[in-house]
């Protein structure tokens, strides 16, 4: 049986335990919580079983070597006590993602232009020949990280970012991350056991990734590619073999999962969205404005969405938010509603208390995901009924 090796998934702030009970479900062994990541182990199937699965992972890493360096000849000699033969070959390409917290070394890029002679300067010596530079394609995509004066390098597993996940080819203006909406349904509990709605669904993300979760279907089934499918030890038959078992988990789903957006252009890219998914069977698709429907089902309803909160929509927020409000404690019993907001001026004017308040980001802006329980009739009446009985 294969060895275990250590890996270390990257994720957003707030999402450390998630993806740590993620890896958990799927098997991994010694798994840790770090900020923004989570360290495990697992062998070569299991890698390729997290990249395929893993929600509310970025990136999957492969740590190969550590060593202390303070200046660029101790980063030179550190990168060159690699032999970089194992996973290269001279006639392949590579490239180096770098980042530096550290007072020894200031630029991301002069790291990586260090590194990368160390490697080239290791294959002249020894065969006459070097590996070029390919920064869109590589063969080997190598990852560099300094704290201080510890240097980090591993292998990326993933490529391209893992939320890139092959379905979304249009998107509307700011959409959301698809990591980033994993993860907010997660958080907000969804599992697939009552009727979803997200009423501002712009280009369909947590539509997708909702049916995703709720029929266990892998989050990354449909990329095109994963980094390690050009590494020297690349076994397309286990690959096979992960994709086939994972896909005998895939399960049925007994709700219905609807989106609207006000827009025609977001919908029809929504649709086309969930098409290439292969999601259309568990998601529905409408052009309706949210502030003029009503819960129209007795099934308790899950709500995820990510209103507008950039000043520059030309929406004027204090009102929208009103209206949010007004709109879930009229036409919206009986439902758990969640969304995320960077308007932390405009989340005020919701008029409701939520029941739930988590801190995120949402790319570089502070935001708060928030929970509105909406009770059939209202909970005043709720708890004197109770009181009765």
């Amino acid at each position: 049986m294969e060895d275990n090796f250590k890996m270390i998934a990257k994720t957003f702030f707030g999402f450390e335990e998630i993806l740590a009970n993620e890896l958990k479900a799927l098997g991994a062994q010694d798994v840790e919580q770090g900020i923004r990541m989570v360290s495990f182990k697992g062998d070569k199937g299991f890698m390729y079983k997290a990249n395929l699965s893993l929600r509310t992972a970025l990136k999957i890493l492969k740590p190969i070597y550590t060593f202390r360096a303070n200046n660029e000849n101790a980063l030179y000699k550190g990168i060159s006590g690699i032999n970089w033969s194992k996973y290269l070959n001279a006639n392949q390409t590579f490239v180096i993602d770098a980042t530096v917290h550290s007072d020894h070394f200031n630029h991301s890029e002069f790291v990586s232009q260090k590194c990368k002679d160390a490697i080239v300067d290791q294959f002249r010596e020894r065969t006459g020949q070097r590996p070029s530079i390919d920064k869109a394609f590589p063969d080997l995509r190598i990852n560099i990280h300094i704290g201080k004066d510890q240097v980090s390098v591993a292998l990326d597993t993933s490529g391209n970012s893992l939320h890139q996940r092959g379905y979304r080819t249009a998107t509307n203006i700011a959409p959301i991350n698809e990591v980033l909406a994993a993860g907010i349904l997660i958080l907000s509990g969804w599992e697939g056991q009552s009727d979803f709605l997200d009423p501002m669904c712009g280009s369909g993300t947590f539509l997708a990734e909702a049916a995703m979760i709720a029929c266990n279907i892998p989050a990354n089934i449909n990329r095109k590619e994963f980094a390690f499918e050009k590494w020297n030890d690349w076994d397309n038959d286990l690959f096979d073999q992960i994709v086939n078992s994972l896909m005998k988990k895939v399960k049925e789903f007994h709700y219905t999962i609807k989106g609207y957006d006000k827009a025609p252009s977001a919908v029809s890219k929504a649709k086309d969205n969930i098409r290439n998914a292969n999601l259309e069977d568990y998601i529905s698709i409408a052009e309706d404005n949210f502030f003029d429907t009503e819960k129209n089902s007795q099934v308790k309803l899950h709500m995820v969405f990510n209103p507008p909160y950039d000043e520059r929509l030309d929406i004027h927020m204090e009102e929208f938010y009103k209206n949010i409000g007004d709109t879930l404690k009229k036409s919206y019993p009986g439902t758990n509603a969640w969304f995320i907001t960077a308007n932390l001026e405009a989340l005020k004017f919701v008029g409701l208390k939520p029941s739930r308040k988590i801190k995120l980001f949402n790319a570089s802006l502070e935001a708060r995901l928030v929970k509105y329980e909406m009770y059939e009739g209202s909970k005043r009446t709720k708890f004197q009924v109770a009181d009765k009985e």
